[in-house]
């Protein structure tokens, strides 16, 4: 399982699932992570808390903690008839 806690700088992702119950996984939800959606990885502290990344339009630092809690997967998509495969483009 990878976690949004394990994904390197300048890597784009999809959350899969929001592990966790309660007041904490609404609030990771009210900040706009839900299953579905693209994530991008602008930074990583030195430590690795927090962790920046770009979410529906917005700069967002999250705790290790709770970026443990969000299962993404790697992001690919597919285009036209020639099967090319390209990740999310940043916009940074």
């Amino acid at each position: 399982m990878l976690t949004l806690r394990d994904v390197k700088c300048d890597q784009n992702v999809v959350v899969v699932k929001l592990h966790g119950e309660g007041a904490t996984k609404r609030r990771i939800m009210d900040m706009g992570i839900t299953k579905g959606t693209p994530v991008y990885v602008r930074k990583v502290a030195p430590l690795g808390d927090p962790v920046e990344v770009r979410v529906r339009g917005y700069e967002l630092s999250l705790r290790k903690a709770d970026a443990q809690m969000i299962e993404v997967q790697q992001d690919m998509i597919v285009h036209g008839k020639t099967g090319r495969r390209r990740g999310f483009e940043s916009t940074s």
